[in-house]
């Protein structure tokens, strides 16, 4: 999907069953595939040779994952431009886009999907799900069929993100868009309080700093934010461990690695904050949309986030583009980073892989066309200027961005913080959404009882993780 909404929301808030949101099993928008027959009762005239392009003259039809629904107008428009595009090269290929009102991926549909193989032929899928689709022998292994021949910007795709993307070094999907997060400040409150919203807080001891001063405006409003419910805070927990060069689990995904001096340090900053200072709020047990509504109507001076939560406020809660801003996380060690991508159905024929990577090669991977025609992003009333998703390199990056930059909608310089320190992100831990709801408690703990045992909390969510870790 074009839209970084999808990823965020499902994300963070996801992570509910409330939202139907979640990191690590989505539903997927198709309910139906044409099959793993080889030729779908269409005429085929292409190699088989997975190194040869497709030939344009093959027939073939492709389910094709999460075509905007009706009620996404512009990006339904869009769509239909793209096919149409699309079939000028391959005229013989027929796309069938599936479409599900409201939110595209949702846990139980796609596991369910998963477990009768009725996914389409190009399903969409986030960074975190490969295992689990692995695990239910879903996807078929493209890396014969993806090279410069086929997709020629390859080399200029992020290779971490690519890396998301592979097992046991297979490639097994494409990226349609990927995130970092940040530090998210509003402008409006930086400048009330004496601020400098084009130079937000760097470290930890900035960001208390800087919190006081906006709580001190008073008007119920908050200097910093964190969630603690809905796996949110645990997934938040990790995005700070990350920032300061901890981790949550350790490299073997086999234990617990929070409970330790950075583990405490996260917590008693936090503990603080809410406390001593009473710069968090009194309003806690937060999870996803809850921090954006607050920071959309002027009542939250910053929070960790990724670049299209401000594309959300703006087009769902009524805010302005130019009351945002952001800088790197605080910290800056690493960040928390995923995105999402379409896989191929295992079992389909050669020629349907090859249509299928010549349909993401032009919808998802060409500069200026597709995704990535902001011109046209811009006429149909849609954002242009957000930093993410961006994941390419080289000259495809400085086309990009200038790209970006000369359709923008938005003030780009206030991301300006934000592009020009790049922090490495860091995948999500095994068995995320596990683990996650397990630190909600330590969050919770932190934020809602002024008398909370740091140790105590660390140690009881290290106990948890580890038998979770246990039964992989």
């Amino acid at each position: 999907m074009r839209s970084a909404r999808f990823r965020r929301s499902r994300r963070a808030a996801a992570i509910t069953l409330v939202s139907a949101l979640s990191l690590t099993a989505l539903a997927a928008c198709g309910t139906s595939s044409s099959g793993d027959d080889s030729s779908d009762g269409a005429q085929q005239s292409g190699s088989s040779d997975p190194t040869i392009p497709l030939d344009p003259k093959t027939k073939v039809t492709l389910t094709i994952d999460c075509m905007p629904p009706a009620a996404k107008a512009a990006e339904l428009k869009e769509w239909k431009e793209d096919v149409a595009e699309f079939n000028k090269t391959y005229p013989n290929v027929t796309i069938e886009g599936r479409s599900t009102p409201g939110q595209c991926l949702e846990p139980p549909r796609f596991t369910a999907m998963l477990k009768a193989k009725s996914q389409p032929d190009v399903f969409y899928t986030y960074f975190t799900d490969l295992p689990q689709v692995l695990a239910e022998d879903g996807a078929a292994d493209i890396s014969a069929y993806v090279s410069p021949k086929t997709v020629p910007l390859l080399k200029d795709i992020d290779p971490d993100v690519l890396d998301s993307l592979k097992h046991q070094g297979n490639l097994y999907g494409l990226p349609t868009s990927n995130y970092t997060m940040g530090l998210l400040i509003n402008r409006k409150l930086f400048k009330d309080a004496g601020l400098d919203p084009d130079a937000p807080p760097r470290t930890w001891d900035e960001v208390r700093a800087a919190a006081k001063k906006i709580a001190a405006l008073g008007d119920g409003i908050a200097g910093f934010g964190e969630y603690s419910a809905g796996n949110t805070g645990g997934w938040h927990f990790t995005a700070q461990m990350y920032s300061l060069g901890g981790d949550v689990v350790d490299e073997s995904g086999t234990k617990a690695a929070f409970n330790n001096e950075l583990g405490k340090q996260v917590a008693k900053n936090l503990h603080a904050m809410r406390w001593e200072d009473d710069s968090m709020g009194k309003t806690q047990l937060l999870k996803w949309g809850d921090l954006q509504k607050q920071i959309a109507t002027d009542k939250l001076g910053m929070f960790l986030a990724a670049p299209d939560d401000i594309a959300y406020m703006v087009q769902q809660l009524g805010a302005k583009y130019e009351n945002f801003g952001m800088g790197p996380i605080p910290g800056g060690r690493n960040t928390l980073a995923g995105g999402n991508n379409y896989m191929v159905k295992k079992g389909i024929s050669p020629d349907k892989i090859k249509a299928a990577v010549a349909w993401l090669n032009f919808k998802n991977l060409t500069v200026g066309k597709g995704q990535f025609d902001w011109a046209r992003t811009k006429a149909d009333g849609l954002p242009v200027g957000i930093p993410q998703p961006n994941f390419w390199l080289n000259g495809s990056k400085t086309k990009d961005d200038a790209a970006r930059v000369e359709h923008a909608t938005m003030p780009v310089a206030n991301f300006k913080a934000f592009m020009d320190n790049p922090v490495p992100g860091k995948a999500e831990p095994p068995k995320a959404q596990e683990v996650y709801k397990i630190l909600d408690n330590v969050m919770s703990g932190l934020l809602t009882n002024e008398d909370a045992d740091v140790d105590k909390l660390l140690s009881t969510a290290e106990a948890q993780v580890n038998q979770v870790l246990s039964h992989q």
